[in-house]
């Protein structure tokens, strides 16, 4: 299969999900639990976290980190919707892109699932403080308060759950997966506390350091609407 059959197959994948996504939008409205406004900016927001977390161009490795772990920014859409609409839309947004990311996996849910845990734990938390403290000081305390709660619960989680399960699901042997991380720090020796220092911890921070400047300089631009849109929701 070529890059364009694989890039045609990507893009109807995102449509369908996209498609899928309204389908529930449409199906929360009728039963009245959300506002449209709510349903239909959870359901766009959705929409470019899954572009965000599917198609490869916004995907990438380094070298300094075994391959099996890539870089994404698909939790942007999550923070911006929870700022706005507060910690069930940013939960939301992540509960979506997860669902339309499964068809594709390539670790047998394996990553999603690790994916879905880290998200909320990194999202969730900063939504809502930022619900309390609506102003840039909120979002920035709201930001580096996830990011601490995500740091310690996907490095640990990781270490000593995620990656026995990876082992067991992708039929890898431990030999095998520490050679693969041995092959880009000859310091990881064992896949318990070195692959936490060495591996889990600084790539975490490093994501989700990058999705921290990221969301605060799109917030930066969008302050004044999010603000506004954040004080109606809490004022329902």
């Amino acid at each position: 299969m070529d890059s364009y059959d694989t890039t045609r197959i990507i893009v109807s994948i995102c449509l369908l999900g996209i498609s899928f996504i309204f389908v529930l939008a449409r199906i929360f409205k009728k039963r009245g639990r959300f506002s449209a406004h709510f349903v239909t900016s959870v359901a766009i927001f959705a929409a470019l976290s899954t572009i965000l977390y599917i198609v490869p161009i916004f995907n990438f490795s380094l070298p300094i980190f075994p391959a099996f772990l890539s870089i994404h920014f698909d939790e942007i859409p999550a923070f911006i919707a929870g700022f706005a609409y507060g910690p069930w839309a940013g939960f939301f947004v992540i509960i979506i892109k997860t669902i339309i990311k499964l068809p594709m996996t390539s670790t047998l849910c394996v990553g999603e699932l690790a994916d879905l845990i880290y998200s909320a734990a990194f999202v969730i938390p900063g939504c809502i403080i930022y619900r309390k403290l609506h102003n840039f000081k909120g979002a920035l305390l709201g930001l580096f308060s996830g990011f601490i709660i995500q740091l310690v619960v996907s490095s640990f989680f990781t270490t000593f759950v995620m990656l026995d399960f990876y082992m067991f699901v992708m039929g890898f042997s431990y030999d095998m997966l520490l050679s693969m991380c041995q092959a880009v720090n000859p310091l990881i020796n064992n896949l318990s506390w070195p692959f936490l220092l060495y591996v889990a911890l600084p790539f975490n921070a490093l994501k989700d350091l990058m999705v921290i400047v990221l969301t605060i300089i799109l917030y930066k631009g969008l302050h004044t609407i999010i603000d506004k849109l954040a004080l109606r929701v809490n004022k329902n």
